[in-house]
């Protein structure tokens, strides 16, 4: 049993990588294709069926995708645009399970309010693997990517929320709305409080700890779970528990990491990223086939009939509600300064239809449970099922082919004028390479007259290199001042990433490669000694 499970999990791994490659053949946002992949796989005759637990999702998964997502987010881009993230995180979120409770309620027989509630809490939130795969392949400005991976950070959270809440309502036939809202922003307060309180944690062992970098990982690898379990064990939301720790802990990443940590770090949770995410949107498609055995009494042709219903309602709000944010901005910016007071509409929609449901929508289907606590069976589960798999699916394959083209067709200009990628290169080295020179003729204007690693350093600062090509024959005493000049590069870049006009990316591209150097010169003399 255990031979035969290994090799149905090495299968499934060589099966997303051979997926991932024909999507990046074929252009396409890798998602979709494993999708479609898992789908066609479970048609296979001999096919073991796959059933996934709902704990697999939320505990082995979903923190370390989360956390992933916190440690690579532009705090910069988080801040400026905390107004419109929030709101379609929360008051969209929630909004959206209200639309789609009444909907549901009223057209789909059997449906209750309160599974309407749950139904809506499910599948509320977009997906931010979909979409920022998708947008990775096409040009769109700084802003629109910064709100929708933004969004995608907080929207889990608010869903899982109106989610849990509205299970208790099914299960006992309550429901008193002052209780819930009081507890609503309890979980979410006291989430982000547990989420920074054991991400101070980690940033002392980290940082006053005889760590290394092999520590470093495994510490980096258990901090999101931590902080998901004793968030939920606490009863508030683990979601933003790894969230806004996560977020802590990336934007001091370089004051309590060694520069091998961090690219260590970096190369880790990059593959696992990547294995996680697929392993996922493989399971949405080899998971189908059996929802739809379980749809028992219902048919097949109705069941799909209000899976594309609320598909279609969610397509038609969410473009709606982008809409409604655009006009309510240009209306609020007449009395608070907003971060842009003329959004226009050609953004909205682009970010309106960048709403691809996935992998918290499928687990928060999965984890309805079978029966009550009366030992009733949980009414309407299995189409609750169907309907969050035909949602996934559809929004995936229609939205998510179809925004290319719908930002080519919108045309969208990029309003932040942000200095385009080879004069922020530019302006970079160019400022690494004035800064460092002024220190070494502030520090070390006597050993310039005689030392002639020094001087050569001086030299290829002189002419705007910033990185040493060539360390052969220097001394420690080179390396020292070598590592100085990084360190204040280091802190040059920091500085330059508070420009407006600044892209954040590409800042930590040059925080990397001044890592990469560090280690370069490092390991020359780690192998000298």
């Amino acid at each position: 049993m255990v031979v035969e499970t290994s090799i149905l999990c090495i299968a499934l791994v060589l099966a997303i990588i051979a997926f991932v490659m024909i999507a990046h053949k074929l252009k396409l946002a890798y998602p979709m294709v494993l999708v479609i992949g898992g789908l066609v796989l479970s048609l296979i005759p001999g096919l073991p069926k796959v059933s996934i637990n709902p704990e697999l999702i939320f505990i082995i998964f979903l923190p370390p995708l989360l956390f992933e997502a916190a440690w690579q987010t532009s705090w910069k881009d988080f801040w400026k645009w905390r107004r419109v993230i929030t709101s379609f995180a929360f008051l969209i979120v929630l909004l959206t399970a209200l639309v789609v409770a009444i909907v549901s309620s009223n057209l789909i027989p059997g449906f209750t309010l309160a599974l309407g509630f749950l139904l809506g809490g499910i599948v509320s939130p977009p997906d931010a693997v979909s979409a920022t795969a998708i947008l990775k392949n096409i040009k769109v400005p700084k802003r629109t990517r910064a709100i929708i991976e933004g969004e995608s950070l907080l929207n889990d959270a608010s869903s899982l929320i109106v989610f849990r809440f509205a299970l208790i309502a099914v299960a006992s036939g309550q429901f008193v709305f002052h209780e819930a809202a009081f507890s609503f922003v309890l979980v979410v307060v006291m989430g982000v409080a547990v989420g920074l309180g054991i991400a101070l944690i980690y940033y002392a062992i980290h940082r006053w700890l005889p760590t290394d970098a092999n520590i470093d990982i495994i510490l980096t690898l258990t901090t999101p779970y931590v902080m998901y379990i004793v968030a939920e064990r606490l009863h508030v939301s683990g979601v933003l528990a790894v969230v806004s720790g996560g977020l802590l802990l990336s934007s001091k990443s370089h004051q309590f990491l060694s520069t091998t940590s961090r690219l260590a770090i970096s190369n880790v949770w990059s593959a696992l990223g990547f294995l996680f995410n697929g392993v996922v949107f493989m399971l949405i498609g080899l998971e189908l086939p059996e929802i739809i055995r379980q749809l028992g009494d219902i048919s097949l042709m109705t069941a799909i009939g209000y899976g594309v219903l609320i598909t279609a309602l969610l397509m038609v709000l969410r473009v709606a509600c982008t809409f409604g944010a655009s006009v309510f901005t240009v209306f609020i910016s007449r009395y608070i300064t907003t971060a842009d007071n003329r959004p226009g509409w050609k953004g909205p929609l682009v970010f309106g239809w960048a709403g691809m449901r996935g992998v918290v929508s499928l687990a928060s289907a999965l984890s309805v449970p079978f029966y009550l606590s009366n030992g009733q069976h949980f009414p309407q589960r299995n189409l609750i099922l169907f309907i969050t798999f035909t949602v996934i699916l559809l929004t995936l394959l229609i939205q998510g082919l179809t925004l290319p083209w719908v930002v080519k067709w919108v045309n969208l200009d990029d309003p932040d004028h942000l200095l385009p990628a080879n004069e922020l290169n530019t302006l970079i080295r160019k400022t690494l390479a004035r800064t460092s020179l002024s220190y070494i003729n502030a520090e070390y204007a006597d050993a310039l007259k005689t030392n002639k690693p020094l001087q050569q350093l001086k030299t290829m600062y002189e002419n705007e290199q910033c990185f040493s090509m060539d360390d052969d024959g220097k001394s420690k005493e080179y390396q020292r001042i070598y590592n100085e000049l990084l360190d204040r590069q280091r802190a040059c870049l920091e500085e330059l990433n508070k420009m407006p006009q600044a892209d954040e990316e590409l800042i930590r591209r040059y925080h990397s490669l001044l890592d990469i150097e560090e280690e370069k010169v490092r390991m020359r003399y780690a192998n000298d000694e």
